[in-house]
């Protein structure tokens, strides 16, 4: 089995030998003692025999063996010419001899400390153990050319061993150093620096084949050209420390052991992960990434500056795996950017989500900072928190904020009906009808059933609002929200209850009226107006009987109040009064009784005599007396009286009457009132009965006379007849 030439060349310094310990199954034999002291190196020929023993230094050596009584187990290595035989051939020139060996000189000990071997005798086969097999597929041979003097290189063309070679041309068959002595640097044979088939030489200091070669003084790289010395350009291995290092963990420093630049590309990671994790939704700034990467390059680029031309420690086989372990760990950075793109994209998108979460926060709180407030002053709010809401479901619907929206909207419309559930009606009622509404404004999709159910609760404040309104005496509101109720629920339930509550009401209000027990009739009669007025302006509610029975008793609330004011002597408003119950109520049975009421309370006005009993309501009966009155005057008079009974009469103008006094007297002194032809003065005859009644002239027409009043009175008794004349008297 062959030897790497790479591999025969210890990375270190071998160990010492301990000639004196001898290795197992090294004991000499029985009947050869050991003779003197010294150190001794024992060789085991390969293919059995007796082994032959290393002479020591102080002692003679035995004689040599005939070149044909070489050990059949050790195979020497000729060098045959160039275009000799094969390497297992023996050449016709090495012919076995039968001369007695010379005795060698003793083996000199070398710098190093160890010996000279001699050479395998000729034809004795392969090389020995201690020997570099044959390289490249070579035969064992001889080089192409004699190694120059102070090289490292093959023996003398005709030498077949290690040594100089004797003056025949045939090799020595002593240990030494080659003619030349011992260079210091490496001679190349043909086809290589050993040339085909031969062991290397022994380096400076060494004392030949068989021992072991100093340790190089660096290890050899690795890939094409591995086995140069330092200095020589790695392409490849420059390659692979620049991406070991743009692996981001500084692995080309550290295969080079550069552990400065690989502490600063540690540094340098660290600094970027404490910078970049946790992930978060900004990402690592631009800033950062980019010196980052400046370092990487930097780092690459100065690893394989410096791997080009660096010997690595590494073993060959190691070496081998440098490079595709390079491109592996590109996966590092690459995998280490992915990864943290998706933390990243992961972070960003939980960042969306925990703002859409922070919308429906805002939301929420809106509704709950306006949970029991007037509908009116939060609705702008309730408006804006369900607008979000509804923006959330639709625009987002897979996020965790828009998942809980059901569970919000729930909320706001307990929220929203707060009112009606706490029993205060009318202030449900705006949340009630914006809650029915919300179909119309907010997405079927998102809003469900949840409008659904809010007839009823709406229908039942409408109707208890009223009712309440009512019982606070506030008609107005009462009405407007029976009317609502009527026009949006016309089948409800509530409509049939509020037809009995405001019929009954009104009727409730005009009792008194009807049966003459209100303590002011006139309070009573104008608040039962307005209500039979707000009553009968409600649509959609048969109130009909009710407000009949109003009217009724308002009649007669107008009449009483009449009455009341003309005994309380409020003369004034009894005429008006009365004046206006005989108008609204021509056919009413009381109308007579109005209009002398009102004619009493207007002479009662400027004689309050004549108000101290009311005017009866019916005509007494008995005899009456004539009472013939004129008008002497050129003004048309109205006369009205009251006594017994009641009334007015109203005379026409006498053209060809003048005004009485004045230069009328001085002229005509004798001249009296209707003092001349009766027929001339216009006239009325009134049948009254006995009694003592009160009289108010009243004139319109000229300047003069108009508004002009008189009043007198008159006692009549039975028996008699009267004459009242009616004139004007003047300062002119």
């Amino acid at each position: 089995m062959g030897e790497d030439p790479n591999d025969a060349r210890p990375e270190h310094a071998p160990p010492k030998l301990d000639l004196n310990k001898p290795g197992p199954g090294d004991e000499p034999p029985a009947d050869e003692p050991p003779a003197g002291s010294g150190e001794t190196v024992m060789i085991r020929p390969a293919r059995g025999g007796t082994p032959r023993d290393a002479t020591p230094a102080d002692a003679v050596p035995a004689p040599a063996p005939p070149r044909d009584a070489t050990p059949a187990d050790v195979v020497p290595a000729p060098a045959p010419p160039r275009d000799a035989t094969p390497r297992d051939a023996v050449p016709a020139d090495a012919a076995p001899s039968d001369a007695a060996p010379q005795d060698p000189a003793p083996p000199q000990a070398t710098p190093t400390g160890s010996f000279r071997l001699p050479a395998p005798a000729p034809g004795a086969g392969g090389p020995a153990p201690w020997e570099a097999p044959p390289q490249n597929g070579g035969s064992t041979g001889t080089a192409a050319s004699a190694a120059p003097a102070g090289s490292f290189g093959p023996a003398d063309s005709s030498g077949s061993g290690f040594g100089p070679a004797d003056s025949s041309g045939t090799s020595g068959s002593g240990f030494g150093p080659p003619p030349g002595g011992f260079g210091g640097g490496f001679g190349a044979g043909a086809g290589g620096p050993y040339g085909h088939g031969q062991a290397p030489a022994a380096a400076p200091g060494w004392a030949g084949a068989g021992t072991l070669p100093p340790p190089p003084s660096a290890p050899p790289g690795f890939g094409p050209g591995g086995g140069g010395g330092q200095g020589e350009s790695r392409p490849l291995q420059a390659v692979a420390v620049g991406l070991l290092n743009l692996s981001c963990l500084g692995l080309g420093y550290v295969l080079l052991r550069q552990w400065i630049g690989a502490a600063v590309c540690w540094a340098a990671t660290a600094a970027l992960l404490l910078l970049a994790l946790p992930a978060d939704a900004d990402g690592v700034p631009l800033g950062v990434l980019v010196g980052y990467g400046v370092v990487l390059l930097a780092a690459a680029a100065d690893g394989a500056r410096r791997g080009l031309g660096a010997t690595l420690s590494a073993g060959a086989a190691a070496r081998r795996l440098v490079l595709p372990l390079a491109l592996v760990l590109l996966a590092v950075p690459a995998g280490g950017a992915v990864a943290y793109g998706s933390a990243r994209d992961e972070a960003r998108e939980e960042a969306f989500q925990q703002s859409l979460l922070a919308r429906l926060a805002t939301a929420d709180a809106l509704v709950k900072a306006r949970e029991g407030v007037r509908f009116d002053l939060a609705e702008s709010d309730y408006t804006t928190a369900l607008d979000t809401y509804e923006k959330l479901a639709l625009d987002h619907p897979g996020s965790r904020a828009a998942k809980l929206v059901p569970e919000r909207l729930d909320a706001y419309v307990t929220s929203v009906s707060k009112p009606y559930a706490d029993k205060k009606y009318c202030e449900a009622v705006d949340p009630l009808k914006h809650l029915r509404e919300l179909p119309d404004t907010l997405d079927a999709k998102v809003l469900g059933d949840r409008a659904d159910g809010f007839d009823e609760p709406l229908a039942q404040s409408l109707y208890e609002c009223g009712a309440g309104e009512l019982r606070r005496e506030a008609t107005k509101p009462a009405h407007e929200a029976f009317t609502e109720l009527a026009s949006t629920f016309p089948e409800s339930v509530y409509v049939g209850q509020t037809e009995k509550l405001v019929g009954d009401g009104l009727r409730n209000a005009a009792a008194p009226l009807s049966d003459g027990s209100a303590p002011d009739p006139c309070g009573t009669t104008e608040e039962v107006r307005t209500q039979r007025s707000d009553v009968a302006a409600l649509k959609g509610y048969d109130l009909s009987g009710p407000v009949g029975d109003a009217a009724r008793a308002i009649q007669k609330g107008v009449f009483s109040c009449g009455t009341k004011q003309f005994r309380d002597e409020e003369y004034s408003d009894a005429v008006k009064t009365m004046d206006q119950y005989a108008k609204d109520y021509p056919k009413s049975p009381q109308t007579a009784h109005a209009r002398t009421i009102s004619i009493a309370a207007q002479i009662a006005d400027h004689e309050p005599a004549a108000g101290k009993k009311l005017p009866p309501s019916t005509v007494p009966g008995g005899s009456r007396m004539p009472m013939v009155v004129s008008n002497d005057g050129k003004d048309s008079v109205e006369l009205l009286y009251t006594g017994p009974v009641t009334g007015k009469i109203t005379l026409k103008a006498c053209g060809s009457c003048t005004n009485y006094g004045g230069i009328r007297e001085a002229v005509d002194p004798d001249a009296k009132p209707c003092g001349g032809s009766s027929s001339k003065y216009p006239k009325a005859t009134l049948q009254l009965p006995a009694g003592t009644y009160y009289f108010l002239q009243r004139r319109t027409g000229s300047l003069s006379s108009a508004g002009e009043t008189k009043d007198s009175k008159a006692v009549i008794e039975p028996g008699y007849t009267y004459t009242n004349c009616l004139y004007v008297t003047s300062q002119f």
